[in-house]
């Protein structure tokens, strides 16, 4: 963005961090339709920053109702980025195809989406990790899972404790 740019963007406004929502007829206000939404979705994009360098990645997750987690090899990218800064972006979609129109630009996207702001920490204790693990893979299999030492130390598990979200919809009737 150009400096001109940063110039006539209006102020964020409070309530949340990336400030209020332009299109208020979109917005998702009752807690459980956006507790809904994370609940339902399978993958999350996660944003990190360091200094002015952006960094977005899909990950499998975990809700429990109050916090977002998420496995990782104990190094990389997003272990030495969250390390840095543990604030980070989130966004949870529920895509349900496009909403055609006429004029190419009117094309729309049909969904429910949660984007929000957390903060990142390590869970270290065995059985936390375990718990963890086990919650992300229920979500995509009936089977047990044993985790070898081994692997249990070579992977991190964090929590997202939310600090803020909000949601929007577009084509789907309100819950």
């Amino acid at each position: 963005m150009t400096e001109h740019n940063q110039q006539i963007l209006p102020p964020l406004a409070a309530g949340h961090p990336h400030g209020a929502m332009r299109r208020e007829d979109r917005e998702i206000t009752d807690p459980a339709q956006l507790q809904q939404i994370l609940s339902a979705g399978h993958l999350m994009y996660l944003a990190l920053a360091s200094a002015d360098e952006p960094f977005v990645l899909p990950l499998f997750y975990a809700y429990d109702g109050e916090a977002l987690y998420f496995h990782s090899a104990r190094r990389g990218t997003k272990m030495a980025l969250l390390a840095r800064n543990p604030k980070v972006c989130f966004c949870i979609s529920d895509y349900q195809g496009v909403i055609a129109d006429n004029l190419a630009c009117n094309f729309e996207a049909r969904h429910s989406t949660v984007i929000g702001q957390g903060l990142c920490q390590l869970i270290e204790d065995k059985a936390q990790k375990v718990a963890v693990l086990d919650r992300i893979v229920a979500r995509f299999s009936d089977r047990h899972f044993d985790y070898p030492d081994a692997s249990l130390t070579a992977t991190s598990v964090v929590r997202i404790q939310i600090v803020a979200m909000k949601g929007k919809q577009h084509g789907i009737a309100a819950a």
